[in-house]
């Protein structure tokens, strides 16, 4: 599923071609996705103008003048894909924006995981899928502090604590494992025996990790491109996801280094130096 870099990624291919476009037609090729589309959907959309973007964890959110929004959740396998507008529909396109200056932006999602939904601009927050979320991590509100006082008293492991949305919002598992990394925190440590110099560290790392991700353009894995087709590359920097039996790349002629180990956690891999991450 796209983590966070990827989809602030697609969010700004999306706000560079449509925002401050008229949206001269929409229409949807099914009457659903992962969940149906909102009856007066293709009504809606249809004249508006948009006004700008949001990213808020792993949702792009889609504002119209006249305080809608639209909100848009990629899913495993969606992906925001642009052309002109007499381009044939793509296999698997759902939904379908035409804009006054004849460009096209097109929702294509084999599986259907993804979905699209309208709310309120103003009530945005208190929607279903981002009401309970925790900080965003590129934010000013992402701290030390704020982080230890959400791992306080918590005895699951770390991993599973910053894969908790409500923990910090947007975090998937490729940028947990390589942030854990950079902080030298084992992802089988207890959450809440973190909180302090190690919180502060992971913040860091957190932060540094996500910033070179979307500077990448994401990492393609699987389905994911950027909105233009091309590939995001930040899958060449991982230090260890997938990379199980590598030497870890901190541990540079290290005897005692056995490499990269994948271990199973709640059914996801995680990718660690258990010489390193303590």
């Amino acid at each position: 599923m796209p983590e966070l870099p990827e989809v602030e990624t697609v969010m700004r291919g999306l706000r560079a071609r449509l925002e401050g476009r008229v949206l001269r037609r929409a229409a949807i090729g099914r009457p659903d996705m992962r969940r149906a589309f909102p009856p007066d959907l293709v009504t809606r959309l249809t004249g508006a103008r948009v006004t700008g973007f949001r990213r808020r964890a792993k949702y792009i959110l889609m504002r119209l003048d006249g305080g809608a929004s639209v909100l848009i959740h990629l899913g495993m396998s969606g992906r925001m894909v642009l052309a002109e507008g007499t381009a044939p529909a793509a296999r698997h396109e759902h939904l379908t924006l035409e804009t006054d200056d004849g460009g096209r932006v097109g929702f294509v999602d084999p599986r259907r995981f993804g979905s699209v939904d309208l709310l309120a601009t103003a009530e945005e927050d208190a929607h279903a899928l981002l009401a309970g979320l925790g900080p965003e991590p590129l934010e000013d509100g992402f701290t030390p502090a704020v982080l230890s006082a959400a791992l306080t008293g918590r005895r699951t492991p770390i991993k599973a604590a910053l894969l908790d949305q409500r923990v910090v919002a947007g975090l998937g598992n490729i940028y947990v494992c390589e942030a854990l990394h950079r902080a030298r925190v084992s992802p089988l440590r207890l959450a809440q025996t973190v909180p302090g110099a190690r919180a502060a560290r992971l913040v860091a790392a957190i932060r540094a990790v996500l910033a070179e991700a979307i500077a990448a353009g994401g990492s393609s894995l699987r389905d994911y491109v950027q909105p233009d087709g091309e590939l995001g590359y930040f899958q060449h920097a991982w230090q260890v996801y997938g990379r199980a039996g590598a030497p870890c790349p901190a541990c540079p002629g290290m005897p005692a280094c056995a490499g990269v180990r994948r271990v199973v956690q709640s059914g996801r891999s995680s990718f660690y130096c258990p010489r390193l991450q303590r």
